[in-house]
């Protein structure tokens, strides 16, 4: 199994992008990317602690590789808003890929790299999207944000997407 870990604004619909998936075992919610230890929603949302919102995946990339995560990553936001997503305003809510590999970050900056041209044509501005390596730390969120939308099916979900395919490709393998 391996690991991946995305900010892609709100991370309950983020979360539920990713479960969906198959060949993803599991999924988890939290934060990451800040100047605190062990930050609460509260502290997040303050916009003090310099965390955002992201859901770390373990998957098997046997059945799906990370390439196809990333695909996943960028049709399932619109990474050309800066610090927010839809009606979701914030530093917490920003778009960010934190790598945990050499590999992961190649790929990562590769699919950045192809995905530009295809929003610009389209008509999207210059993507925003952090790209962070080597990963920083990533901190639980609390129980009940964990699988919200599962345990809240008509819950907010503030995520949206371009609409516009990213080239990078399908592939069993990577």
């Amino acid at each position: 199994m391996e690991q991946a870990v995305f900010g892609m604004g709100c991370f309950w619909g983020a979360e539920r992008r990713f479960w969906q998936a198959a060949g993803v075992w599991t999924t988890a919610v939290g934060y990451a990317g800040g100047t605190t230890s062990a930050p609460t929603y509260r502290e997040v949302c303050s916009g003090r602690t310099g965390h955002c919102e992201v859901v770390l995946a373990v998957f098997d990339p046997v059945v799906i590789s990370y390439r196809e995560m990333l695909r996943l990553f960028w049709e399932g936001h619109d990474p050309t808003q800066g610090m927010r997503q839809g009606n979701d305003l914030g530093t917490q809510y920003r778009s960010v890929i934190h790598c945990l590999t050499d590999l992961q970050r190649d790929e990562a900056e590769a699919s950045r790299n192809a995905y530009q041209p295809v929003l610009t044509a389209a008509r999207y501005g210059p993507i925003t999207t952090q790209i962070v390596y080597p990963a920083p730390p990533f901190f639980w969120a609390e129980e009940y944000h964990q699988q919200y939308l599962a345990k809240n099916p008509g819950g907010y979900c503030g995520l949206g997407s371009t609409g516009v395919s990213c080239p990078i490709g399908v592939s069993p393998a990577g």
